[in-house]
């Protein structure tokens, strides 16, 4: 249990928030959401100590320990990526350690051995790796790189094993800030699944609606310079939030009636003796009226706006046969894309398998090894990268002139008007390029495409570095824009608002649906996107390929054929029971996993059912890890005697 008491933070004048008191408990999931620049993450600074508050303080039990989400990845590039997260859990890593610096040493420490084995098993330390590789396969680091050193992987992975460390390490209160950041829609689903089980307390900032919605059973808002802790799922909060404002402001909206009442009253009636007495009545119940002034949302909507200069012909873009690889990874093979005016093309897939190489390609800023791209007649488009750099790089102007030379015949009061609708301020627009944060340069970005009006918009991962507001404001603008649309993400609230066909890729092929994102999910089921799903294979592709370990000492009745025989039946017939059994237990788990995902689970089933599911839950877990071990025991006795 975590309490803050009159908790605030301010920078000069600037307060972010003041007489913050709120309890946060065991078991509960707090999304914690609010503008950039609000104080969400000062705020699990400030839990963390890594910065102190103006006012208040932070209580919480000593043996309370924390996961936090960390940034730097530097000192462990020459590590081993499987200890990486093994030492999230820095205790038990130490002791893991030390006992096999006992064992290498010359003189064996019994003492101390017996110290350390006792504590590794009070801490299950002996499936500590099996419980590490298996949250770095969820979050799509493969088994084969497990051993490698972390240096081999891009920065978004390395991200990703940090993410992992954090999660392993067990903590009683997890505090993850941005955690979905680099992941894709397969690894959320992981995470999503991953914190609902997790019996502890958790503080997450996101900026992903439904990943929000899924994991929330309360809502931590950062606005109107105070935290308001609202309960329910985002989608819960938002209607709480705005009926809780409009009853304010209609509260305040009736005392001012009451003044204004009073006050031409008396302004009527104080010069007549008859009417004094009330007139003076009245005039001391404005002075007991208490006019709260509501301070002012944080909360700003940029607006958004795309219009195409001209509609184009009605084939857009073809790409032919197109393939592509660096070195050995081949990414793109044999890619065959048709794309129709009008067509709003979500391009989907895990993280590495080609989507930005295959829009870079098609945008002329990486050339492909094989095939072909052809543009429609009178296509105009509008490209926004990943990666702000290719679009700003090497730019040193100003965000004035970066847009004015976008639109040469305008004036400056019209260009700094067109940057004031994507809340660029009087300053703000004189800002260099270099010193913008992701948000900024992405709604600059955007300021752009508007006023290029290109009518087909190109778009790799557009909701990265945009807040919710800005996020709901761009996903405005993108259905009135009557163009074509391309567009990667792994937002996938955003690919449901947006997408009118669905394009994944996979290892395979392509999957070319002509239809909404639900109704591909709808039709295919959602096993692609199944964490859990992908998982079992792996296991069960592993057990394959284990091989058969020594088997028990055997009778000597086992040399006779019949008894051999009759082994190989019961061997089998067990064998039958675990696989039925595993298949049953796992299925009720993805039963209840589908049941707290559902949009309106925690708002219509009650607390007690909620902890009687995540209990059921946990022994199923149990269960289905014994029954993996009885497997691949009775598998390989069956092996060898087959043999």
């Amino acid at each position: 249990m975590i309490t803050l008491t009159g908790l605030a933070k301010h920078f000069g004048a600037q307060a972010l928030f003041e007489n913050v008191s709120l309890q946060l408990d065991p078991g509960n999931r707090y999304g914690l959401v609010g503008a950039n620049g609000s104080g969400k993450s000062t705020l699990l600074k400030i839990m963390t100590g890594e910065e102190e508050a103006s006012e208040g303080m932070v209580a919480m039990p000593r043996t309370l320990t924390l996961g936090v989400l960390k940034q730097d990845h530097f000192q462990y590039e020459d590590a081993p990526i499987l200890h990486v997260t093994m030492m999230g859990h820095e205790k038990l890593w130490q002791a893991l350690s030390e006992k096999e610096e006992i064992l290498a040493a010359e003189n064996f420490d019994a003492e101390r051995y017996g110290d350390l084995e006792d504590y590794i098993l009070s801490q299950d330390g002996y499936s500590f790796e099996a419980r590490c590789a298996e949250i770095l396969e969820g979050l799509g680091i493969a088994t084969e790189q497990h051993n490698e050193n972390l240096s081999i992987l891009s920065g978004g992975f390395k991200l990703r094993v940090l993410l992992a460390q954090t999660l392993a390490a067990n903590p009683g209160c997890l505090l993850l800030d941005e955690p979905t950041n680099h992941l894709d829609i397969l690894s959320i689903r992981w995470l999503e699944k991953f914190l609902v089980d997790f019996p502890g307390c958790a503080v997450v900032i996101s900026h992903d609606h439904r990943f929000l919605n899924t994991i929330c059973t309360h809502i931590l808002d950062v606005d109107y310079e105070t935290v308001t802790l609202y309960t329910g799922n985002y989608h819960r909060f938002e209607r709480a939030k705005l009926e809780e404002r409009n009853r304010k402001e209609m509260e305040i909206a009736k005392r001012e009636k009451q003044i204004s009442q009073n006050q031409a009253f008396v302004e009527r009636f104080r010069a007549k003796a008859t009417k004094a007495r009330q007139a003076q009545s009245k005039l001391k119940a404005i002075e007991r009226i208490d006019l709260v002034k509501l301070p002012p949302s944080s909360r700003r909507y940029p607006k958004f706006s795309f219009a195409q200069r001209r509609p184009s012909g009605k084939t857009v873009l073809e790409v032919e046969n197109l393939h592509k690889a660096f070195g050995e990874n081949r990414v793109l093979q044999g890619v065959d894309l048709f794309v129709r005016r009008s067509d709003r093309v979500a391009i989907i897939g895990p993280n590495g398998i080609g989507k930005s190489t295959l829009l870079k390609i098609i945008m002329g800023g990486l050339e492909a090894d094989r095939g072909d791209t052809l543009w429609g007649h009178e296509t105009h488009h509008g490209y926004f990268a990943q990666d702000h750099k290719d679009i700003l790089g090497g730019k040193t102007g100003t965000v004035e002139a970066f847009l004015g030379a976008a639109c040469p015949g305008k004036d400056t009061g019209w260009v700094r008007g067109q940057l004031g609708r994507v809340l660029f301020s009087k300053e703000e627009v004189e800002k260099k390029l270099p010193a913008l944060s992701g948000g900024e340069a992405a709604r600059l970005v955007f300021a752009r495409l508007s006023v290029e009006q290109p009518n087909v918009l190109v778009l790799d991962e557009p909701t990265n570095h945009l807040d919710l507001e800005a996020i709901e404001a761009l996903v405005a603008a993108l259905v009135d824009f009557d163009g074509t649309i391309l567009f990667v993400s792994h937002d996938r609230w955003f690919i449901s608002q947006l997408a009118t066909r669905i394009v994944e890729i996979t290892h395979t092929g392509i999957n070319d649906f002509s239809g909404t994102y639900e109704e591909y999910l709808e039709k295919c089921g959602d096993d692609h996107l199944d964490a859990a799903t992908v998982l079992r294979k792996n296991r069960e592709e592993k057990r394959r390929r284990k091989r058969p370990r020594t088997l028990d000492p055997q009778p000597k009745s086992i040399q006779d054929s019949q008894a051999l025989k009759r082994l190989l039946v019961e061997k089998r017939r067990r064998l039958e029971i675990v696989e039925s059994a595993i298949e049953q237990a796992e299925k009720e788990v993805e039963e209840i996993d589908s049941a707290f995902c559902g949009a309106d689970f925690y708002e219509v089933t009650p607390k007690e059912t909620i902890q009687q599911m995540t209990s059921q839950r946990t022994t199923l877990q149990r269960k289905i890890d014994d029954l993996n071990q009885e497997w691949e025991t009775v598998s390989a006795d069956l092996e060898g005697l087959s043999a």
